[in-house]
This record gives structure tokens, sequence and C-alpha cells, in this order.
């Protein structure tokens, strides 16, 4: 049932909020929504610890990694859209599952756009970056996240999929409904943006994934974080 409703949440409730921000609210009430999104990013995490309360250090272990992951988009706010913040996700997720994958991937766009800036595309972000977090926890044990050239192309793909998820916004601000024309003249206007998410998500994989999942899985051991299975 736990399994089930972790799925409901990143799959269905998160999205719904994003559209009821979009054409009940009218944007105009984004920061309840994009509250109410980082309340359900979080029960993930804790309804995957079946057996268990997850100890203190596991939930300071995985603030730490959402507080680099925000660094890691600041610091690099002198390149727009070039940013390591989807490769430490993505990592983040393929080291200790999808629901934390979803959790630093929502915060991280929440917490982040306190320095960028709060506005009706925060949730968007907090669902583009929590549903791929969320994605590659899936796949984590698939020979997709063990090999290097497609961990590279899975990291192109999801920043193709988090631009499409932003352009979505980036549409409904300028219509008042889904103009599927409309749509795909943003996509490709923002395809320049969209090449640079792709390609600096493969380079940051590329540079990242190896050295941060020898470290993650040495603290997983050395600490003994994480034991239970995550579903």
């Amino acid at each position: 049932m736990k399994k089930y409703l972790i799925y409901l949440i990143a799959f269905v409730i998160v999205p719904a909020l994003v559209l009821i921000g979009v054409f009940v609210f009218d944007d105009q009430q984004y920061d309840i929504i994009y509250i109410a999104i980082a309340i359900c990013s979080l029960l993930p995490f804790f309804l995957a610890f079946e057996n268990r309360v997850p100890q203190a250090r596991e939930i300071v272990l995985i603030a730490v990694i959402t507080a680099i992951a925000v660094a890691s988009r600041i610091v690099f706010a002198w390149a727009p859209s070039f940013k390591p913040v989807a490769a430490v996700i993505i990592i983040t997720a393929i080291a200790f599952g999808k629901e934390t994958g979803f959790m630093v991937g929502a915060l991280t766009a929440l917490l982040s756009n306190i320095y960028f800036g709060q506005g009706p595309w925060t949730p968007f972000q907090m669902f583009a970056w929590g549903f791929i977090g969320f994605v590659s926890g899936m796949l984590r044990k698939t020979f997709l996240m063990k090999n290097v050239v497609f961990l590279t192309v899975f990291g192109v793909l999801a920043g193709l999929i988090y631009s499409l998820i932003l352009d979505i916004q980036t549409m409904l601000l300028i219509d008042n409904g889904f103009n599927f024309s409309r749509y795909l003249a943003i996509i490709a206007s923002s395809f320049p943006i969209t090449l640079i998410y792709m390609i600096s998500n493969a380079i940051f994989l590329i540079l990242l994934g190896k050295p941060l999942l020898k470290k993650f899985a040495r603290v997983k051991e050395k600490y003994g974080i994480f034991i239970e299975k995550q579903k």
C-alpha cells in the first residue's frame, strides 16, 4: 500500500497541485502550492522506511546533499542553464533511492529559489527536478545506471525533460489554456537553452558520477545508514 501511495504522490498528487496552482489559483497563490509540494516531497522519503524511523544521521546526510545541490546552482549562477544540479540529483537518487531523489530534487528547486527568486515557475521546477530524481531512483539497479555511457545519455534526456516541463509553464503564462502549436513554438525557440541543459548534465555526470557514488557508498557502509531496502 505504501509503495502505491509513493507513486501516487510523485505522479498524480504533485502534478495535480501544479495544475491547481495554474488553473484554480491563476498563479496568484504559488506560495501555497510550492509549500504543499514541499510537504508531499517529504512523504515518500519517510514512507520508504517500512520497519523503522529513519536515523537522524540519514536525515542530516540528505540535508547536506540538498544543501550541496542548492549551492551548486548558486555557484553557477553566472552560467545560465549550465549547472550541476540535475547531475547531483540523479547521483543522489542512484545512491539512496527514488524517494530520496524526489525529495532532494523538489527541495533543491524551492530552497535555491530563495536566492534566484520565487514565482509561478517554482512548482514546475520542483516537480521537474523531483520527477527526474524519482525516475533516476527507479532505474538505479538497471544496467543503464551502471554504465557511464548510458548514464550520460540519461542525463541528456533528463535535461530535455526538465526543459519540456518548464516550457509548459512558459506557455501557460502566455495563454490561459494549453495551446499545442504555441507550445511547439516555445520548444523551438528555447532549444538553445535546452541544449545547454542537456550538455551540462552529460558533462557533470561524467565528472561527478563515479567519485560521488563511491563516496556515498563509503558513507553508507561506514555509518550503517540506509540499510533498509527502499521500495
